[in-house]
């Protein structure tokens, strides 16, 4: 039993993934690469004419070139250096092994291997190259003004209508990276990545800024996956603690001291929220230029004035921040990330659908929504 479920697994290996991309994509690369292969071999087959070339003027391994350089763009075996030094480099390669090998069996085993080898050497690796190595061997070109034209010339012709092709449907190319600053809360940096290719060790048909910005985007979908499926109603505190306009600044304290919580939101007498105060508001209230003498200060803040008039505050409405942001029990907690990451809350007070207070969500109570989220197992 186990060894045919090993076999399915290996048998499974050989089929072909399936593909991400629309049908709009697949016509666009379609019609490039015709575009492409028609506008290099017109040009080239009347400069033969015009220069007596008699010779081959339109190379087979441009077909494959054109594949990379109009179905896969962002690919870096497919940037303009690789296309052009790649094939004509390999070229080279290829011509030099017909000159000074007899056996074509030995010349097309060297030429493909030292294209491989030039083509690292020289940053342009180019899959299409060891075909133009192989291609000179298989002809038996022994003249090198052969890598200019046609393999040369092939190949700057498709490079530029490439580059215009692409660069009108909406693609970059040439795919140059582009340098991100650093995000300064980033869960990984650049040379993390660098880090795990230097790790991996082998060649990836994805540009870097391209790997770190598919990470991030799923990073983000995932959250958006794990979080949209919660609501506000799912990870707040229910039962908050609240006090009204008229609660005594010392009740008010020695409730948030009690309960060790840094704040509450106010409510009317049919628990609307009108306001919240926090610990800030209470501090807000002191001269905090001098350290010296706060808890005094604070003392005689809280302490209620026993004459009729005073001039101090003397209840919660009177230092309570009154535009405070609330949040439907109902509310996808995902919609809550600008509010705490950028907003600077730390408590938000969660409604019913009659708009009276059922719960408080804190960043605790976030964070913690977050870390369930990336570890869904805890």
């Amino acid at each position: 039993m186990r060894l045919a479920s090993s076999l399915l697994t290996y048998a499974r290996a050989w089929l072909p993934g399936r593909t991400t991309v629309d049908a709009r994509e697949r016509l666009r690369a379609v019609g490039g690469a015709a575009l492409g292969l028609l506008v290099t071999a017109l040009l080239c087959r009347w400069m033969a004419g015009a220069l007596g070339h008699n010779a081959i003027w339109l190379i087979a391994p441009l077909g494959a070139s054109a594949v990379l350089v109009f179905a896969v763009p962002a690919s870096p075996l497919a940037q303009p250096w690789s296309v052009i030094g790649g094939n004509t480099l390999s070229a080279l390669v290829g011509i030099a092994c017909a000159n000074w090998i007899p056996d074509p069996a030995w010349a097309a085993a060297v030429a493909v291997g030292g294209a491989i080898g030039l083509m690292f050497a020289a940053r342009c690796l180019h899959p299409p190259g060891g075909a133009a190595a192989l291609l000179a061997v298989l002809t038996h070109t022994t003249h090198f003004s052969s890598a200019l034209f046609p393999f040369l010339t092939n190949s700057v012709l498709l490079v530029l209508v490439g580059v215009a092709y692409n660069s009108l449907t909406g693609r970059r190319y040439p795919h140059v990276q582009v340098a991100r600053p650093p995000a300064a809360d980033a869960r990984f940096s650049q040379a993390d990545i660098d880090a795990v290719l230097s790790r991996y060790n082998q060649v990836l048909d994805i540009s870097r800024d391209d790997l770190e910005s598919l990470i991030q985007q799923t990073e983000l979908e995932s959250y958006k996956r794990r979080l949209g499926t919660l609501h506000c109603a799912d990870i707040m505190s229910g039962q908050p603690v609240s006090v009204e306009f008229g609660t005594p600044l010392q009740e008010a304290w020695a409730l948030m001291h009690a309960r060790r919580i840094k704040a509450l939101p106010v409510t009317d007498c049919t628990r609307r929220v009108v306001g919240i105060v926090t610990q800030a508001d209470f501090f807000r209230q002191l001269d905090l230029q001098h350290h010296e003498g706060i808890a005094g200060r604070l003392r005689d803040l809280i302490r209620a004035t026993r004459t009729v008039v005073s001039n101090k505050p003397e209840v919660v409405g009177q230092i309570m921040t009154r535009q405070v942001r609330v949040a439907s029990a109902d509310r996808p907690v995902v919609e809550l990330v600008p509010l705490f990451s950028e907003g600077g809350h730390h408590h938000i007070p969660i409604i019913d659908s009659e708009k009276r207070l059922t719960g408080m969500i804190t960043q605790s109570d976030f964070v913690r929504a977050l870390y369930r989220a990336v570890r869904p197992e805890m």
